[in-house]
């Protein structure tokens, strides 16, 4: 109990595994940032429709062959009508529902794994204890969550803000 801990120690494997992986998540795409920035072609200052590749000598293409590429590109057709369209609000309430039964799925999986540790061989004696406070919990979140999804089906599309 008054061994003296050293840094390496002193903080859990599970930080040090989600350090790393944070780390590794922000230099991953940083490096293929500043290698796409460094082989992609570039405009000729002198020339803005010719671009050339610095690193294959020779590369140079005239764009000004090419009157389309300045316009939206929709599946090889040309575009028909303005980009601004008004959608309904009600479309996205798909989208909500879906994540909040995302989210409530996730909830049921940490759910099941708490009443699994909890009946595990070796658990603690209150282990039965809290894991029926934590689904009780669980099944409060899943009951407010069901009584939005029946509000919104109630009101059968009718959404104004």
């Amino acid at each position: 109990m008054g061994e003296k801990m050293s840094g390496l120690e002193s903080v859990p494997s599970a930080y040090l595994s989600i350090g790393f992986l944070t780390v590794l998540g922000i230099i991953m795409p940083l490096t293929n940032f500043i290698i796409t920035w460094v082989v992609r072609p570039r405009v000729d200052p002198a020339r803005p429709h010719i671009t050339r590749s610095y690193l294959l000598e020779g590369y140079e293409r005239d764009h000004s062959l090419y009157p389309r590429r300045l316009t939206t590109f929709e599946c090889g057709s040309e575009p028909v009508g303005d980009a601004m369209i008004q959608f309904h609000f009600q479309y996205y309430w798909y989208a909500i529902i879906f994540l909040v039964f995302d989210v409530a799925f996730m909830f049921l999986v940490l759910g099941g794994m708490v009443a699994s540790d909890a009946t595990s061989p070796g658990a603690a004696d209150n282990a039965v204890s809290e894991a029926k406070s934590a689904l009780t919990l669980l099944a409060l979140f899943f009951a407010i969550m069901s009584l939005g999804v029946w509000y919104v089906f109630r009101k059968r599309g009718r959404i104004y803000i």
